[in-house]
């Protein structure tokens, strides 16, 4: 639904690999929907990351985490498009194909500030920032440095409370048996415990 007065339809693009999706993910796309009015936000996991040297759980699992996640929240969708691509996954490919779907569309990218202080090191950075207002998640306390190549190009920020929560710590403390009710949606937490994910040591 369109928003009186904005004219365009805001759509918020949420990338990432989401091994497993948490609270604080769902936390800044809640406020990013709110903070800046957006119609939309698309959530999109990465199918094979470039920058991730692990190996990432199957996009099957990670697909019906974000699902779960998501469930129930409004405006939140999701989108396959990385996912089915063959290849790596490269933000800009996403992009432009999205905009070719859906020409009368504001597009936000929402990133977070560890993706804000490396986006200097993503393919063709400078085409992807002329094409998406980007909203990066400003937590309390110290933000990374940031290129200042990347700082000259406008961004909104988001803030965010003070959430603690990272998948790498997630993944390692179902591999150690301990509790994670507290970071990350329930139907997460069920669905990480039912198909016995992160359970053969921690990732790296």
């Amino acid at each position: 639904p369109r928003r009186e007065g904005l004219g365009l339809t805001r759509i918020g693009l949420f990338g990432g690999t989401f091994d497993p999706p948490h609270r604080a993910h769902l936390e800044l796309a809640r406020r990013a929907r709110d903070d800046l009015r957006l119609d939309e936000v698309r959530w999109i996991p990465a199918g094979r990351p470039w920058q991730k040297r692990r190996d990432v759980t199957s996009a099957a699992h990670r697909e019906a985490m974000v699902r779960l996640t998501i469930d129930g929240e409004p405006r939140f969708t999701f989108d396959r498009i990385e996912i089915e691509r063959a290849g790596p996954s490269y933000t800009l490919d996403t992009v432009i194909a999205l905009q070719g779907s859906q020409p009368a569309a504001s597009w936000f990218l929402l990133i977070g500030a560890d993706q804000y202080a490396t986006l200097h090191t993503w393919r063709d950075w400078p085409e992807l920032l002329g094409r998406v207002v980007l909203a990066v998640a400003n937590r309390p306390g110290p933000m990374p440095p940031v290129d200042p190549e990347v700082l000259r190009h406008p961004h909104r920020a988001v803030p965010l409370p003070m959430l603690d929560i990272s998948s790498t710590d997630i993944r390692q403390r179902v591999s150690r048996g301990e509790p994670i009710a507290d970071l990350v949606p329930p139907g997460v937490a069920r669905y990480i415990d039912q198909h016995s994910l992160y359970r053969e040591g921690p990732a790296h």
